[in-house]
């Protein structure tokens, strides 16, 4: 089932959120500074619990336990992460389908070098605008995509 998410979910969220950035964008990037140094579990579920407010737009799916979130700003995902012992799975799919359909999003930026995340998106209708820009405070490009 997907819900909102709760300060309940941030210690997963949080678990989720980082886990899967190490594993996706540590090529990407090559900084192990920031993978293991400034990205920490502890101090991301922290401030969703101090922080309540930054869990709006966030939705958790959630079948016994959170397995995957999406955050949704206006009619933009923001993030989509599964965790990956439960990726290929469908989660990531359902949370898009949730997205479309309840929010009517239709636009996803995803960083240039992120064929999986592109790949994704690609296979669920999104194509590439065109746009791009650098991610901020990185040498990374992202790119819009567009249902």
């Amino acid at each position: 089932m997907i819900r909102k998410a709760t300060t309940d979910d941030a210690s997963r969220i949080a678990e989720i959120s980082i886990f899967t950035k190490r594993l996706n964008y540590r090529t990407i990037f090559q900084n192990d500074k920031v993978s293991f140094g400034e990205m920490q579990v502890y101090p991301l579920a922290k401030t969703y619990i101090d922080h309540p407010e930054k869990l709006e737009g966030i939705w958790v799916y959630d079948d016994g336990f959170v397995k995957g979130f999406i955050h949704i700003v206006g009619q933009e995902i923001r993030e989509l992460y599964v965790d990956g012992f439960f990726s290929n799975k469908g989660i990531g799919s359902q949370l898009l389908a949730f997205a479309v359909r309840e929010h009517a999003c239709t636009t996803v930026w995803v960083l240039e070098k992120n064929t999986k995340a592109r790949r994704f998106y690609r296979k669920h209708g999104f194509v590439a605008t065109g746009r791009s820009k650098l991610e901020e405070g990185t040498d990374q490009y992202i790119m819009e995509l567009s249902l």
